[in-house]
């Protein structure tokens, strides 16, 4: 999406934003299966859910400029969705297992 943003939309800098948000997602979530504790784990897992919320409001951004269509728009919201859902269940069964 980078790549038809930059060379077909001529739009740099929410496509620099988009792909820096939208792979911190995945670094973040690579970092938690290396952390030093639970906390650690749930930290940086929640710091992916925040890059997710930021990945959705650039997309949003580059729908309402015309960027991208409803549809190209309605199918990457829909798979950041399903991360943000997953991420979310993880964060909530992960924190549950801390209560005494």
């Amino acid at each position: 999406m980078h790549r038809y943003l930059v060379e077909v939309k001529h739009e740099h800098i929410i496509a620099n934003q988009i792909l820096r948000s939208g792979t911190s997602i995945g670094a973040n979530t690579a970092e938690s299966r290396n952390a030093q504790s639970k906390i650690d784990f749930i930290h940086k897992l929640s710091i992916a859910l925040k890059e997710a919320d930021e990945t959705e409001y650039w997309l949003k951004m580059l729908n309402s400029g015309h960027y991208i269509t409803d549809r190209q728009l309605q199918s990457m919201m829909n798979d950041n969705e399903e991360i943000i859902r997953i991420l979310t269940k993880i964060i909530k069964t992960s924190k549950s297992s801390l209560v005494p």
